[in-house]
């Protein structure tokens, strides 16, 4: 019985780390795409201004 609790316990330190790691990785992701269409936005305006 002591095994199966321990192993239980590990389970779910292992599963908080892989949903955690997954959260930072995708996350970045959001923030990389959300820098990127700021930039498309400000090379817009400029174009729009030197024509």
């Amino acid at each position: 019985m002591v095994s199966m609790v321990n192993i239980k316990n590990i389970g779910r330190f292992f599963v908080f780390i892989v949903v955690g790691f997954v959260t930072i990785v995708v996350g970045s992701f959001m923030i990389r795409g959300t820098m990127h269409m700021w930039d498309n936005q400000k090379d817009h305006k400029t174009d729009d201004d030197k024509d």
